[in-house]
């Protein structure tokens, strides 16, 4: 029998944390890790850009006949999941902020939403929060700066812990909750996949403790539920990446290679079906 074949979608290297979590949960299957790099980052590129660039990545993938995707990217997510599940008969599963179970973790009921600008700028975002998270008091921060630090960090470079404190500082914030009491934000939700990834630097520069909420884990339950159909199958699937820009093949190579991916073309279009 084939192997299913998973594909994971990203702007960049974020998605390797969902990536990480997915194949955890089946390793049986077949990966195919696909990063728009020749668009990174998208907070820089308009709404209708990014949903024309993730639109005919996808098409050109057709012939691989993927078992379902992954979007691995919030800012994607937020845009493009309406147009994929209508142009594609295999499910979608996206990557949104976890406001829900930063809601129930939180003790202080003080939340902050560290996002880029482009997922902070979607009504999806704010309509999370009114939905899930109403009863508790929530801070949305867009960083400008932390995915491209972390970026740069997974491909050796050097980045200041002021420089990643002052991207998380605006998350860690207080506020009165009754007469003479005064709270702390206690939860913090990653609300890109880049973060989980320099988690280390984050809990570093972090002024106290906080729970930081990894939307991963809930991503490959959802992975699995979606390919029960598929029994599991003995040993491992192949993993493979591709990038849309064949100028960052030595950039993204040995990045890859660390998380189990080998980098097979450097062009989305050269994927073999």
């Amino acid at each position: 029998m084939k192997r299913p074949l998973v594909v994971l979608f990203d702007s960049g290297l974020g998605g390797l944390s969902v990536f990480k979590a997915v194949r955890k949960a089946r390793d049986d299957a077949d990966y195919l890790y696909v990063a728009d790099n020749g668009g990174f980052p998208y907070g820089s590129l308009g709404p209708s850009d990014i949903v024309r660039r993730v639109i005919t990545i996808f098409d050109t993938l057709q012939s691989s006949r993927p078992a379902l995707a992954v979007i691995a990217c919030n800012t994607a997510s937020t845009l493009v999941l309406p147009f994929l599940r209508q142009r594609h008969a295999y499910p979608f599963v996206g990557t949104v902020p976890a406001v829900k179970p930063a809601a129930e973790n939180t003790t202080t009921g003080i939340v902050a939403v560290l996002s880029t600008p482009g997922t902070l700028d979607r009504d999806y975002t704010r309509n999370l929060i009114n939905e899930f998270a109403s009863h508790v008091h929530v801070r949305v921060v867009g960083s400008a700066n932390l995915a491209g630090y972390a970026e740069r960090i997974l491909s050796g470079g050097l980045v200041d812990d002021e420089d990643i404190k002052r991207e998380v500082m605006p998350a860690f914030y207080e506020m009165d909750i009754g007469e003479m009491d005064t709270g702390r934000c206690d939860t913090i939700v990653l609300a890109c996949t880049h973060y989980p990834l320099i988690l280390d630097r984050l809990q570093v520069v972090a002024p106290w403790h906080a729970d930081w909420i990894d939307p991963a884990p809930a991503i490959a339950c959802r992975v699995v539920d979606l390919l029960r159909e598929w029994p599991v199958m003995p040993g491992n699937g192949n993993a493979r990446a591709i990038i849309t820009d064949p100028d960052g093949v030595r950039r993204f190579r040995p990045i890859f290679q660390r998380f189990g991916l080998s980098l097979i073309a450097g062009k989305a279009e050269e994927v073999p079906a």
